[in-house]
């Protein structure tokens, strides 16, 4: 049995000791536009060009960690990608850019950010320093999710695959000489790369469709959508806990009943977000005999992969599903 990504400290309440404003950040721009016209980037490292095609090395952005993983492996090595929200612990909702940011922002060929309200913080980076240089991707106008929405489309497949088609369609515009490259690396990325996520996402659903769970949050909705299975917590407290609100009595008593009747079959949450509420309910399923399995916000560890990261988690809901169903 793989084990469960582990349990990490309360997303919402931690943040970094050393923040800055975003005006404060914004001020560096002014120098930060004249090191983006540089040629040859002090921190293109391990992104040098290998092989055939132009030698060129596109300078991305990526608000979040799982999509800068993406983005990093439909690149290879003609890209150089950046992630801002890297630390597991750190809350993209609330997160406050360093001048460090804002340099690399004003500095970057392309710009990858989730969108639906998930990261003003990235959108106002963006609106401070124009460039008809920079392509920039919004996930959320993308696939079509308007502010308001569900934001958490990286557990979403078919937004998933929307992205990487995107993402590629992106480099082929802006380094079209490598455009065959980047050709490559997507095929290789969805046939090979990917082949076990896909494959678990396929097989839970054929075996685990219909199947109720409960969950902690609305980050797990997307994915449960996608998987087939039937979601009975309110939709209102898994707003509220992803919101940061307090969810209201009736919710907890709806979700104390479906647990105490054995209505949901296993319990998914973020332990990034393990709020006294959520971590009540984690207790009254155990206590149940329901199986609990976790999931996390960005990449955990923070070095892993975006697809080493979701298959652990689907190998993991996939495990609960089958002990709680037996088949």
């Amino acid at each position: 049995m793989s084990a469960l990504p582990a349990p990490h400290s309360p997303r919402r309440s931690a943040r970094p000791a050393a923040r800055i404003t975003l005006a404060a950040a914004v001020a560096t721009l002014t120098a930060a536009s004249a090191t983006a016209c540089s040629t040859s980037p002090s921190n293109a490292g391990n992104s040098a060009s290998t092989g055939s095609g132009s030698g060129k090395t596109i300078q991305v952005v990526a608000a979040e960690n799982f999509w800068g993983s993406i983005a990093t492996q439909l690149g290879g090595s003609h890209v150089k990608v950046t992630s801002i929200i890297t630390n597991p612990d750190t809350d993209p909702h609330a997160y406050e850019p360093t001048a460090a940011d804002a340099r690399t922002v004003a500095s970057a060929q392309y710009a990858i950010v989730n969108g639906i309200g998930y990261d003003s913080w990235a959108d106002k980076l963006l609106a401070t320093t124009p460039s008809s240089d920079r392509t920039e991707l919004k996930i959320g106008d993308l696939v079509g999710i308007k502010p308001g929405g569900n934001p958490h489309r990286w557990y979403s497949p078919d937004d998933v695959h929307q992205v990487i088609e995107k993402i590629t369609a992106d480099y082929k515009k802006i380094d079209p000489t490598d455009a065959a490259y980047f050709d490559q690396q997507k095929s290789t990325f969805e046939t090979k790369t990917l082949a076990d996520y896909n494959k678990l996402i396929a097989d839970i659903k054929a075996t685990y469709a219909g199947t109720p769970i409960g969950a902690s949050e609305s980050i797990v909705t997307p994915l449960s959508d996608s998987l087939g299975l039937k979601m009975l917590t309110p939709e209102s407290f898994l707003d509220a806990m992803s919101e940061g609100s307090d969810p209201t009595a009736k919710d907890k008593a709806t979700i104390d009943q479906q647990i105490k009747n054995k209505q949901i079959k296993i319990y998914v949450y973020n332990s990034q977000n393990s709020t006294p509420d959520v971590q009540a309910q984690i207790k009254e399923a155990k206590a149940a005999g329901i199986p609990v399995a976790t999931v996390t916000e960005t990449l955990t560890p923070a070095g892993a992969t975006f697809q080493q990261w979701q298959t652990s988690e689907l190998q993991a809901i996939k495990q609960a599903l089958a002990k709680a169903t037996g088949k």
